[in-house]
């Protein structure tokens, strides 16, 4: 993801991405808060809270602050399950602004995981959001249809970025294998080296 021109205007497809995320965060229930993710270091409530610091993080950078700022509120989880979907709608709406100006695009921003113009790092944002939203699907038991436009684009995102293997400093483990014709969203997952195949345990 060196090439700027190569990237499109990635703002569409987050905005896609995000209200797929509204979708899956509207349909949480409270007694799911507690259960596990494909993210083995997450609960449903800490993804939530990541989902919703993430944006709030990109929205900083968008308005030329600093991803890790004072002015970065910091992380949420404990809070009931009925007030994550107006999290949600307001870090959305605060990264939506801090973007809308098309000079933002080429800009150089610094980001966590490094520096770079503006449209690749929303790119990434769109992997993580796209990928995300399969892990709450996946932890919820949700049996919705995922946007696919959004998963070609995180998968495009995500192959380019990362290599298959020797990922030993990111926070990545190695592309697993899928089967040729696997959907996108579990290429994607397989390729950020989720378990493309995990489910949610049984309730005892």
């Amino acid at each position: 993801m060196n090439s700027t021109p190569q990237i499109p205007d990635p703002r569409p497809v987050y905005a896609r991405a995000a209200e797929q995320v509204a979708q899956l965060f509207a349909a949480t229930k409270p007694e799911q808060l507690d259960a596990p993710t494909p993210c083995s270091e997450f609960t449903v409530r800490d993804l939530l809270g990541h989902i919703v610091c993430g944006a709030r993080r990109i929205a900083a950078v968008g308005e030329g602050g600093d991803a890790e700022g004072e002015d970065v509120p910091g992380w949420v989880s404990d809070v009931p399950a009925e007030r994550w979907p107006r999290l949600w709608d307001e870090a959305h709406a605060r990264m939506t602004a801090a973007w809308s100006d098309d000079a933002r695009l080429d800009a150089v921003v610094a980001v966590p995981w490094g520096q770079m113009p503006g449209r690749i790092a929303l790119a990434g944002c769109v992997m993580e959001a796209a990928t995300h939203t399969w892990d709450l699907a996946r932890a919820i038991g949700w049996d919705g249809e995922l946007d696919e436009q959004v998963g070609l684009f995180a998968l495009g995102a995500a192959q380019q970025s990362l290599p298959a293997e020797g990922r030993e400093n990111m926070p990545f483990e190695d592309a697993r294998q899928v089967a040729p014709d696997a959907g996108t969203y579990t290429r994607l997952a397989g390729w950020l080296g989720r378990d493309p195949g995990w489910s949610a345990p049984t309730p005892k």
